[in-house]
């Protein structure tokens, strides 16, 4: 390895592969600008901000442990200490992974999905509808009151907000109708 000292205090190592080291003057920052292109900075306040010059791609480590990746289309993917992940697509549709198994997902027409750890989901339109699936059923939630559930053995039931009562079986055959 070669090693230099700027006149302004500036130290730069050179490696036998090309990599080079810089630290700064007051040893606060640290430059490596590896032989591949890659390139990791050390600051002053220990974050650590890696590039990968293949994938194009930014991974930047904070001293709390947040790590944030930046990818080349746009998409930000945030992993925090505590297992959790948020995923900022390029369309903002944004995805929260929690520890604990729960999924959301938050779509820009206002559109939010929930994942529970056992599979069943909800789904929030933004016209006020509501879904839920279960292994056992799908159920539509109107905002006028409305619900229509269909069982996982294909039987239909519809409540309307009037009163009405109507209800399948599997072959859509009508075995209630209360109005």
């Amino acid at each position: 390895k070669v090693e230099e000292v700027l006149a302004d205090g500036r130290r730069i190592i050179t490696f036998r592969n090309g990599t080079k080291k810089e630290i700064s003057a007051d040893k606060r920052m640290t430059t490596i600008r590896f032989f591949n292109g890659d390139v990791k900075k050390i600051m002053p306040d220990q974050k650590v901000v890696y590039y990968y010059a293949d994938a194009q791609t930014t991974h930047t480590t904070y001293p709390d442990g947040l790590e944030v990746l930046q990818f080349p289309n746009n998409q930000i993917e945030k992993h925090y200490p505590d297992g959790t992940q948020e995923i900022v697509f390029p369309d903002h549709t944004v995805k929260c992974l929690y520890s604990d198994g729960f999924k959301e997902t938050f779509f820009p027409d206002g559109t939010v999905v929930k994942v529970e750890k056992n599979g069943d989901k909800i789904v929030v339109f933004s016209n006020g509808q509501k879904e839920v699936h279960t292994a056992q059923f799908k159920r539509r939630e109107y905002p006028d009151g409305t619900v229509k559930t269909v069982y996982c053995n294909g039987r239909q039931e519809a409540k309307y907000s009037t009163g009405r009562v109507r209800i399948k079986d599997e072959e859509s055959n009508i075995i209630l109708d209360k109005k």
